[in-house]
């Protein structure tokens, strides 16, 4: 299926899909972070690990990216964009809807599940803070999720790392899985499959 452009707010933004060899199981809604797009090494094997599991997967790249701008929008911008594109491919939505994205797109991915009743949050590289300033957490974008979530950590990610994040679940019930590598999660794209593979599995 050909790439869709979604128009949004803040300008178009476009939907590249994935599809399994079968019916779709359910749909992985994908968004890329602020420093790349959706060719990013662990979101490609995000995305393989979903089709091979009969899992449609929808690549969103956001409409700053589209525009070609080298910026992202601030955060709030960044969610409107994400719910615009979710309300205007309902069409392409099937079974339980997963939200999912590495880094920033983690970070929308959490903001939004709640109030477009995502089933369940997939974060590659979850941004607990900014590289050097532990005392700027994220987590309460994390621990505000109401459903299952997968956290894929590098074990050297100068945003922190898979204890640190875990530490800062508290009793939440995310599972967070450490990997190979850092922030960017392209060291070993294997295990980045498994552990999505793994956990969508459990989902179905």
């Amino acid at each position: 299926m050909s790439p869709r452009d979604v128009d949004t707010p803040l300008g178009p933004a476009r939907v590249t899909v994935d599809d399994p060899a079968g019916p779709p199981v359910g749909t992985l809604l994908l968004g890329h972070g602020a420093g790349g797009g959706i060719e990013a090494p662990d979101l490609l094997a995000a995305t393989d690990a979903a089709v091979a599991g009969g899992w449609r997967v929808l690549r969103v790249e956001q409409p700053w990216r589209v525009a070609g701008k080298r910026v992202a929008a601030a955060p709030p911008r960044l969610d409107e964009g994400w719910t615009a594109i979710h309300a205007g491919i309902v069409d392409l939505l099937t079974g339980p809807v997963v939200f999912g994205g590495r880094s920033a797109g983690a970070r929308v991915a959490c903001r939004t599940a709640g109030p477009l009743g995502a089933s369940a949050v997939l974060c590659l590289a979850f941004p607990l803070h900014p590289p050097g300033k532990p005392d700027k957490s994220r987590a309460h974008e994390l621990t505000g999720v109401d459903v299952p979530v997968l956290v894929v950590q590098g074990d050297s990610d100068a945003f922190g790392g898979p204890a640190e994040v875990q530490g800062a679940l508290g009793d939440h019930r995310a599972q967070v899985v450490a990997v190979r590598g850092d922030h960017a999660l392209k060291a070993v794209p294997s295990a980045v499959r498994s552990a999505v593979a793994t956990w969508l599995a459990a989902l179905a």
